[in-house]
């Protein structure tokens, strides 16, 4: 076959010949699509032609945009509609847009060049971190329609953005955690120097009156960092001795505020050490700690907020005459009769009243072959109507709908998450006690001996034992392995996933998408008559150039026409090419429009379509999603481990088990629901299992949610990915393979960092309990423990892919 040439617009393949072509920069270039030479029709047409010189990536597909549908955009401009997301003073008008489709830097100097080209655009400015535009034009000038219509034609979507309250509260307590960070920093740098400079083993031989100056410098530096910096853990103790519950903050709690006001004692009288440096770098251990926790929760807000998404803004509404109008989606009420035209989303649960056609399910079963529908039938929403238009009865909205029983079963799911941080809690809880125990004990007995040295010597235990290196021996391994597998491919989202991979002996696989590629390929071509591969192809890409049903992606694009083509769900197309009716499908519906026998499929691997004319078959079409190469060393890999394998897929076709005898899968299941696979991981659970699932669809949101560790795929959903402890960016299985390696060297660092930690504080305790560590030493001590659990958890960065 011809290897096919690239779009100059978006890199796709154009298949066959160069239909659509248009000369930028001088030359003449090819497209995939109508779409494509459009856009680039309007960029040239605008001046803005030396955006293909600029930009560092290929343009998105305009096609593979969302729909725009042009009676919704006129649905924005209504006031009411508006008011939520524009601000209108003086017919000047203000909104941020969410761009879909940016690729590059040179993205944004298009979108912001051809806008303000617009009559009544005063500004424009593009933020590439997150997407948003912010726009201001004359409301009498411009419709916000017009705005959105004219992104549209230089290949970007455009919606009006909003923000999520509960992201919003996320991002301001991650502002104002990253402010305490800073402060905490850069004065504690400051009061470190001021304070050495007053130690003896510096012997500066400082004057009083600069040694007095020095402790005042310090105690003034020290104060934002104990009244701004620190007052979540002096809250939090409050709140844990209020419910008797201890943790971490009662003792770094103790320690932060006995190491101030012993340095507050010293700078008054002029004697002692001063402890505000160890004030300063508690608050700064774990405020950084602290700040990365918060950073990692920043992704679970977003999972229900992505549902949005999945739903059109509106829909067709349909009146006792029959005739249509464009509604919001919250104007829909049950019962209501819609209108659903092939290429939209279904925006509710109903039942069909008339028309056929076929449902693309993918959203809610991660299969990527359409389902044939007819009269009678009940479709989802969130689904999506392919090839004709359906009259469709609602029977359910919101809360009801299938799509919201998927997120409740998330919820429900993720309550079955193992809780290693209340074990955790328990374990800090007892050594707290155990703590605070021995220094009340050895407290005590200073005041019978020493009662001058009692305070110091409580305060250089409280010091010495305040469990910093404890609390970092995990995190600090977790983030250097996190790092080093992210260079791999994968990327951690929850911090139990490395520790938990021990335990792993069960693993779940998805098929479409995860051990396949989730799309389907031309693999084979096989003419029955004297036509070419070429000439067969050309015949068939013709056809299936008018569908939008995922088969026709696979035959690209060609320069041959098709005329008066017509669409079968579930059977295939019939049209006239080159003067001959044809017809592509399933074998029996083609030899039906010549009446002849229906001739032999070649295999019964993968999916055969056959193309034939009014007098006889004329060749068979192989498509088959193809099984990813990596997938079997993945496989071999979990085998010599000795895990438990099981295949749960959506699909319930043959390949399934076609993909299990490959991959010598003996426990593969099909027609798989969410709550058939949750049901699943659940007896897996009772029988003690603890289980790794690999997917990629909102369908395997509950499982991977209730999975030990859940792995998505790069390719995945938004929500598949929000909702997974790791993500495989590559989407190569293999590094999944240097995961088990990374994970295991992991455990072994942890299990040393705790080992240390614990042998410093086990032996630091006797001296500190008899006066031969004073508080500055203990600080020293502390900070050196943490520091040789940081050097440890450093080396899991130097893991290669080949290690």
């Amino acid at each position: 076959m011809v290897a096919p040439l690239s779009c100059f617009h978006c890199g796709l393949p154009v298949q066959t010949g160069n239909a659509y072509s248009a000369v930028v920069l001088e030359e003449s270039r090819v497209f995939c699509c109508p779409g494509c030479q459009a856009v680039a029709q309007t960029i040239i047409t605008s001046g803005l032609e030396n955006y293909y010189l600029h930009r560092t990536e290929p343009s998105s597909n305009p096609e593979a945009l969302p729909g725009v549908v042009p009676d919704e955009l006129l649905l924005l401009d209504r006031e009411d509609i508006q008011k939520p997301f524009v601000t209108t003073s003086d017919n000047i008008s203000e909104t941020q847009l969410l761009i879909e489709g940016i690729t590059c830097a040179a993205c944004g100097w298009l979108i912001e060049k051809h806008l303000k080209q617009l009559p009544g655009v005063f500004e424009t400015t593009l933020n590439l971190s997150n997407h948003r535009l912010a726009i201001r034009w004359d409301a009498e000038q411009a419709n916000l329609s017009d705005l959105l219509q004219t992104i549209r034609h230089i290949g970007y979507a455009a919606h009006p953005w909003q923000p999520d309250a509960v992201s919003q509260q996320i991002q301001a307590d991650n502002r104002r955690a990253l402010r305490k960070l800073g402060v905490a920093g850069l004065l504690w740098m400051q009061v470190m120097m001021a304070s050495m400079a007053t130690w003896p083993e510096f012997n500066l031989d400082l004057s009083q009156g600069m040694d007095r100056l020095l402790r005042w410098v310090s105690l003034i530096l020290t104060t934002p960092i104990i009244f701004y910096c620190s007052t979540e853990f002096f809250t939090g103790a409050l709140r844990d001795l209020r419910t008797r519950h201890l943790t971490m903050d009662v003792s770094v709690s103790l320690a932060i505020a006995g190491a101030y006001i012993a340095g507050i004692w010293s700078t008054f009288t002029g004697q002692g050490d001063l402890y505000f440096d160890a004030a300063g770098m508690f608050a700064l251990f774990l405020l950084s700690g602290r700040y990365l926790e918060r950073r990692a929760r920043e992704r679970t807000s977003a999972a229900t907020s992505q549902l949005v998404n999945l739903l059109p803004a509106s829909c067709l509404r349909l009146n006792a005459e029959g005739t249509s109008k464009r509604i919001l989606l919250s104007e829909l009420q049950q019962e209501d009769n819609i209108l659903v035209p092939p290429g939209h989303l279904i925006p509710a649960d109903g039942t069909i009243l008339t028309g056929h056609s076929s449902i693309d399910e993918s959203l809610l079963t991660g299969e990527y072959l359409p389902l044939t529908k007819k009269p009678g039938d009940t479709v989802a929403a969130g689904t999506l109507n392919i090839e004709g238009p359906l009259t469709i009865k609602v029977i359910a909205l919101g809360e009801a709908t299938r799509l919201s029983a998927i997120v409740r079963l998330l919820e429900r799911a993720q309550s079955l998450k193992p809780r290693l941080a209340e074990l955790a809690d328990t374990v800090a809880q007892w050594f707290l006690i155990s703590v605070l125990l021995v220094a009340a004990i050895v407290g005590f007995i200073w005041l019978q001996i020493d009662p001058s040295r009692a305070f110091w010597i409580v305060l250089s235990l409280l010091v010495a034992t305040c469990p910093c290196a404890l609390s970092l021996a995990t995190p600090t391994a977790l983030t250097a392995a996190t790092g080093t597998l992210h260079k791999l491919g994968l990327l951690i989202t929850k911090g139990h996933v490395l520790e938990s991979f021990q335990k792993i002996d069960t693993v779940i696989f998805d098929k479409t998408g995860t051990l396949t590629e989730g799309k389907l390929t031309l693999s084979r071509i096989q003419p029955i008559t004297q036509l070419s591969e070429q000439e067969s192809l050309e015949l068939a890409a013709a056809l299936e150039s008018h569908s939008e049903h995922p088969i026709a992606r696979a035959f690209g694009r060609t320069t041959t026409k098709a005329s008066n083509v017509s669409s079968a769900p579930g059977l295939g197309l019939e049209g006239t090419v080159n003067g001959q009716l044809l017809r592509i499908g399933r074998p029996d519906y083609v030899s039906a429009l010549g009446h002849y026998p229906t001739p032999t499929m070649p295999s019964e691997q993968g999916q055969w379509l056959l193309l034939g004319n009014t007098e006889q078959p004329l060749a068979w079409f192989a498509l088959d999603d193809q099984l990813r190469p990596d997938a079997p060393a993945l496989l071999q890999a979990c085998r010599t481990r000795g895990w438990n394998i099981l295949l749960l897929s959506g699909d319930s076709s043959p390949m399934v088990q076609q993909i299990a005898q490959t991959l010598k899968i003996k426990d593969a299941r099909g027609g798989m629901t969410p709550d058939d696979k949750l049901q699943v991981l659940k007896q897996l659970h009772i029988q003690g299992r603890h289980v790794l699932m690999l997917g990629d669809g909102v369908n395997d949101v509950p499982v991977l949610a209730a999975a030990d560790i859940s792995i998505a795929m790069g390719s995945a959903t938004d929500l598949a990915k929000t909702t997974a402890d790791a993500i495989l960016l590559s989407n190569r299985l293999s590094s999944l393979v240097s995961a088990l390696s990374v994970a295991k060297k992991t455990r072994r660092v942890i299990i040393e960092n705790l080992s240390w930690a614990t042998l410093y504080n086990g032996l630091i305790i006797p001296f500190a309990a008899i006066g031969w560590v004073t508080p500055g030493w203990a600080a020293l001590g502390m900070s050196v423990s943490s520091l040789l659990v940081v050097l440890n958890a450093l080396r899991l960065t130097r893991f290669s892919e080949s290690a």
